[in-house]
């Protein structure tokens, strides 16, 4: 199989003119209801992720926003991540419904850890950041070509590798995501789960949304002036 064909499956499934057929098993659904809650938690992931580059255009003025979305993302990323790697690990265990289902295009195989890692290095170091404090956020820990790295410029480098994996990542699941929300309003039969799947989400946010709190709560240094401090 060359790079055409993949490029051509990847696009059609990007576009929504080819989509996989997710098995619907008793309980909490199977590979279609997994769909789902992959689906949902991409898709506030998305919001989120928008209302914090959003944050960036005025950070001086929105540094208590930023810091409190960007502890929001962290829990619903960790289910997301935890999402995708039960429908992995099943379909490499040989589980017959995720066998059938089969995998996503090679091309987003490939991407996926890879938005994984950088996702997770994103919003750990922005934590690792309110932990140091301003003054030790920008002690240098060594020299890379001529340059000082310290953990600000980590937090800067681990965005521009995120913004360029993720945004490959959504343009190729997008349509798909939205196709796998909208699809049980209109089949007669929805899928099954769906208060497993809700109390997952509700209980989710509601980590986040505690989480967001306490390390707001620990982020005065910043806010009182040291993301200006030289």
């Amino acid at each position: 199989m060359n790079l055409r064909y993949w490029a051509d499956v990847t696009l059609a499934e990007a576009t929504g003119r080819e989509r996989r057929r997710d098995p619907v098993l008793p309980g909490t659904g199977g590979p279609a209801g997994n769909a789902l809650l992959t689906a949902w938690t991409g898709l506030l992931l998305l919001g989120l992720f928008l209302v914090e580059l959003v944050t960036l255009l005025n950070l001086r003025a929105l540094l208590s926003w930023h810091v409190v979305v960007g502890v929001l993302l962290v829990p619903p990323a960790l289910l997301k991540t935890a999402s995708t790697g039960w429908r992995i690990a099943s379909y490499y265990a040989k589980r017959a419904p995720y066998r059938r289902a089969g995998p996503p295009p090679m091309p987003l195989r490939l991407l996926g850890p890879l938005v994984v890692l950088f996702t997770l290095v994103l919003l750990g170091s922005g934590l690792v950041l309110v932990a140091l404090g301003p003054a030790a956020s920008r002690a240098g820990f060594l020299t890379v070509l001529g340059r000082r790295v310290d953990a600000v410029t980590v937090h800067q480098a681990a965005f521009v590798a995120w913004g360029a994996v993720t945004g490959l990542h959504t343009a190729g699941r997008l349509v798909p995501a939205l196709r796998i929300v909208a699809a049980p309003w209109r089949a007669a039969t929805r899928v099954p789960g769906r208060r497993f799947r809700g109390a997952v989400v509700v209980v989710t946010l509601l980590v986040a949304a505690i989480a967001a709190a306490a390390v707001l709560g620990v982020s005065h240094p910043w806010l009182a002036g040291g993301l200006h401090r030289r």
